[in-house]
């Protein structure tokens, strides 16, 4: 029997490689974004340059030549009753989720800007997007991972979250929205765990690092990547340390601390 996984922000990036690894390893998958369809230039919402943005259906043509059912639903973490949806066609759909990776986020002009131009506004955006969803989410799929003692619950938080930033976010480093909304992501996996550990719950937080994304290279730019001082890989790789999580017991003691997904990916390399 096909295990499911959930995967939101799928179009492209890290939770596309995901959804397709994930496809490759059985898993019959469901995805969601704000972009179900779309081959057309658009401009980035944080530095308002063109660049190709991906969709869902790019994603589901991918996995739908791996041979694993693929359900794809457009999601918008601003929205709760977007949300509610996505998670309730999900379970309709296939009964039950035994995987869900937190991977969306919240991206527009304003997340990254310095302190003294936050607004209310914003700050509202980074709450639903970065604590809400997250938990809406979380609180709707439980129940049933409960039902069946078992299922793996893996939250992308990053190193805004754990860290102040290189430089200013004028300058290409984070503001304090983005670095809050992170650091909120990644109390998230600890309170499941310690809650619900005990009956069959598995959760953690990862932190990918620097990946080459689309994304990264048109918000930070040459500049705010090289301050961060850190190596950059692909999200494929990403993708299986994330896999590897879902599916080997040996992740249990990785629990209730942030992972950098890149040390340990060269760690099982090492292993291997």
């Amino acid at each position: 029997m096909h295990k499911v996984a959930f995967i939101t922000g799928a179009s492209r990036g890290i939770g596309r490689s995901t959804a397709i690894a994930f496809a490759k390893a059985g898993f019959h998958v469901a995805i969601t974004a704000r972009e179900f369809d779309n081959d057309k230039l658009q401009r980035n919402k944080i530095t308002h340059s063109n660049y190709a943005v991906g969709s869902l259906l790019d994603t589901v043509r991918v996995i739908k030549t791996i041979g694993v059912e693929v359900l794809a639903i457009k999601m918008d973490l601003l929205s709760p009753s977007s949300v509610h949806t996505a998670v309730e066609q999900t379970l309709s759909h296939f009964g039950v989720v035994d995987v869900l990776v937190n991977n969306a986020i919240y991206q527009g002009p304003d997340l990254n800007v310095p302190l003294l131009d936050l607004t209310p506004d914003t700050l509202d955006k980074v709450s639903k997007a970065y604590i809400f969803a997250p938990v809406q989410i979380s609180q709707m799929l439980i129940p049933k991972m409960l039902e069946q003692q078992s299922g793996c619950i893996i939250n992308i938080t990053s190193g805004a979250g754990e860290k102040d930033p290189p430089i200013a976010a004028i300058d290409g480093g984070w503001g304090y929205a983005y670095g809050a909304g992170k650091a909120a992501v990644s109390r998230l996996s600890g309170i499941i765990n310690i809650e619900h550990g005990k009956q069959g719950i598995r959760a953690f937080t990862v932190n990918p690092g620097v990946v080459n994304t689309e994304t990264l290279r048109v918000t930070l730019g040459n500049r705010g990547i090289k301050a961060l001082g850190q190596a950059v890989v692909e999200p494929e790789i990403i993708a299986d340390i994330l896999l590897w999580i879902a599916t080997h017991k040996e992740a249990d003691k990785l629990q209730c601390r942030t992972i950098n997904a890149q040390q340990l990916a060269i760690d099982i390399e090492m292993c291997r």
